[in-house]
């Protein structure tokens, strides 16, 4: 052993003579790097920034504890040296791959019985990865491809297991004693060429890390990746940061994601990673990825949402535009995006929360489960939304969005006809709007919530319209607060304009859980317009959307007798009283009709008589 040992400290001597002093360097400073066959070792603590965020103090004196009383000496004992020391990690270079297989299978060894001992919880666990190769050298440190290597290898590792290169393996298959399993060729982060990699679990531990309380709320975590340029021209380079930016920021809008920056993501220009590794590395639960390629006068976008867990595809969409109008160009993919991001991670979300335990939720789960409660308009279900409100709104009372979506059921308690006290529900829902806008003055869902409050239950639009214009400012791309908006300008009797807002929440959203709402907003903007027959076209789609829904069955007779068709308005009138058998024109009148211009009004009511609903 003394004899290895002395035959690397040589070489050590003989590397540090050959790198000249700063006077020695020449004029510009350079340094003379030598180059040599090394095995390069790298050990990395497992979950290092939980451990620290949780016990800062014991976790740094644990470490350095270690260093000094087994990482160091076991590094002498294989004949090798630590190169660096990291915050959360060890660099080191041994003579032959058996030195080094040997001290990484020591240190794992003896940190699995450290972890064993009284006192040592949480545990502190390694991952090693080990590479053959030539490095560069200089005084205090080594560099050079191999060196990146072992970093990456590392990541493969089990905790407490060893992950090595082939190189490795053929250089000391007698100390691996046919442990190593094979891995196969693996692509590695910033590595030009797949690497075969083989494993070694002998003393792989499951690792208890002491979780940091999430947010109560814990929103959903996306990261969206820089597109990847196919075409390689520069200036698309340009505008493919530009699409990033605009889709970053109107996901953020949303209020129901939490969006890493985008110079963040940055530093993965260009590169395809396993979405399991990076969301490992940001912390997102989500990652959006695409290329571009330019054809002549055409753009060509891929685009995948991924599910960084398992790696699974969610969704993916493929765009071809035009190059005419860049800007326009890029405001439409922006919109087409998040169309289908939005709703997908919400299915998906409200997935995952159906598997948890009850008591396992966070407000943002309570309030998934309200919405699906919601979204359904089954009574009993329905009710029971609000429970998990409730619960969303006591587990995070700073939480903007379920007292939002609080105020929004109060106000269809109403619109169904559900309420016992319709008044009261309109305070309520008016107060939680205003709750929400207090918490987020930024939120489009409370702003817009407030507007159409004021608008529908409160019979005034006029100050229900500059929340509703403060909503679209918020968040351009929130589907509910254009459709909304676009209800606002139906009851002021703006039909055209009232279209067009509809029309645009609905190509924000065409997948949204909610559509069924969406589609009866729209016939009301149409009916309010004179244009019956393509009110009657998406009242319908609401109803097939939900048949529970019955304030849009009032759409579809007022649309059905203003085309002369009253028979048909009577058999719907029939099937509205089955579900809303306490309806009565005189209340309905008084509370829930929605048009403040006087000739719609009046127009709205000879509809409803005529197709004989009971004064």
């Amino acid at each position: 052993m003394v004899g290895r040992c002395a035959g690397i400290q040589s070489l050590v001597t003989w590397v540090v003579r050959t790198v000249p002093n700063p006077a020695e360097r020449g004029e510009e400073g350079e340094h003379l790097l030598a180059a040599r066959q090394a095995a390069v070792a790298f050990a990395d603590i497992v979950g290092y920034s939980i451990l620290m965020a949780t016990e800062e103090r014991r976790t740094h004196e644990r470490w350095m504890a270690l260093l000094r009383t087994v990482i160091q000496p076991l590094t002498a004992v294989h004949c090798g040296r630590v190169v660096d020391l990291r915050g959360d990690g060890v660099l080191a270079e041994f003579a032959t791959a058996a030195d080094g297989l040997r001290w990484a299978l020591d240190l794992q060894r003896a940190m699995r019985d450290r972890n064993q001992a009284p006192g040592e919880t949480p545990a502190i666990a390694l991952r090693i990865g080990l590479h053959l190769g030539e490095v560069l050298a200089e005084e205090r440190n080594i560099f050079g491809d191999a060196v990146n290597i072992a970093a990456r290898l590392q990541e493969q590792a089990q905790p407490g297991g060893i992950a090595l290169s082939q190189p490795v393996l053929d250089g000391a298959a007698e100390v691996a004693a046919g442990a190593a399993r094979d891995l196969g060729l693996l692509e590695l982060k910033n590595i030009s060429r797949p690497i075969r990699i083989h494993a070694i679990d002998t003393y792989a531990q499951r690792v208890a890390l002491p979780l940091p309380r999430p947010p109560a709320h814990a929103l959903p975590s996306i990261a969206v990746l820089p597109l990847h340029n196919l075409g390689g021209e520069k200036g698309d380079d340009y505008f493919a940061e530009g699409v990033v930016e605009d889709i970053v920021v109107s996901l953020a809008g949303l209020r129901e994601l939490f969006v890493i920056a985008r110079a963040s993501t940055l530093a993965f220009r260009g590169a395809q990673p396993d979405p399991r590794q990076l969301g490992r590395a940001l912390g997102v639960r989500y990652l959006l990825t695409g290329s571009l390629r330019r054809q002549g006068r055409q753009l060509r976008i891929a685009i995948q949402l991924c599910e960084t867990q398992t790696g699974g595809m969610l969704w993916g969409d493929r765009i071809t535009a035009e190059t005419e109008d860049l800007f326009e160009v890029q405001d439409r993919i922006t919109r087409r995006v998040v169309a289908g991001i939005a709703p997908n991670v919400r299915s998906a979300e409200l997935a995952r929360a159906l598997r948890q335990r009850p008591e396992s939720f966070t407000a943002y789960d309570h309030m998934l489960k309200a919405l699906a409660g919601i979204n359904s308009l089954c009574r009993e279900i329905f009710e029971e939304a609000r429970d998990h409100l409730a619960q969303a709104m006591a587990e995070d009372p700073d939480f903007a969005m379920p007292i939002a979506w609080a105020a929004r059921w109060h106000s269809l308690r109403v619109g169904q006809g559900w309420s016992p006290d319709p008044a009261e529900d309109a305070r309520t829902a008016a107060a939680l709007a205003q709750r929400a806008i207090e918490l987020d003055p930024q939120n489009a869902l409370a702003l817009a919530t407030y507007g159409h409050l004021r608008s529908y239950l409160l019979h005034d639009c006029a100050s229900g319209r500059p929340y509703l214009d403060r909503a679209l400012e918020a968040c351009p791309n929130s589907a509910t607060a254009w459709v909304l908006s676009g209800a606002n300008l139906a009851y002021l009797g703006r039909g055209a304009e009232a279209v067009r807002h509809a029309e645009q929440g609905i190509q924000l959203s065409p997948f949204d859980q909610g559509r069924a709402y969406h589609y009866s907003f729209l016939a009301i903007a149409h009916y309010a317009n004179g244009s019956y027959e393509e009110s009657l076209t998406w009242a319908r789609r609401s109803v097939g959307e939900n048949p529970f829904y019955t304030s849009v069955r009032r759409s579809v007779i007022v649309a059905l007798a203003g085309l002369g068709r009253i028979e048909e308005a009577r058999q719907e009138a029939a099937r509205l009283l089955e579900l809303e058998p306490d309806f009565r024109l005189g209340p309905y009148e008084r509370v829930r009709l929605p048009y403040e211009q006087a000739a719609l009004r009046r127009r709205c009511m000879e509809h409803l008589r005529a197709a004989g609903l009971p004064d």
